[in-house]
């Protein structure tokens, strides 16, 4: 996926899901712990960095916390 629309994503709401190849879960992106580079995302984790190609994202949405966030207040 494009590094620049991942950026405009993640700096709009915040908190981003994406989608990875490597991974059978969604990974949460937030803005504070990401670094998202032209070929490679990097997550500050608790234990560690986690890092992977912006190659590898196949899909990535709005991460929604409330009924609001989805329309149905």
């Amino acid at each position: 996926m494009n590094a620049e629309t991942l950026r405009s994503k993640l700096e709009a709401s915040g908190e981003l899901l994406v989608n990875v190849t490597d991974f059978d879960q969604p990974l949460e992106l937030h803005l504070h712990d990401t670094e998202i580079g032209e070929d490679v995302i990097t997550v500050e984790l608790a234990d560690g960095e986690l890092e992977f190609s912006t190659d590898e994202v196949v899909g990535a949405w709005k991460h929604y916390h409330s009924l609001a966030d989805y329309g149905l207040e």
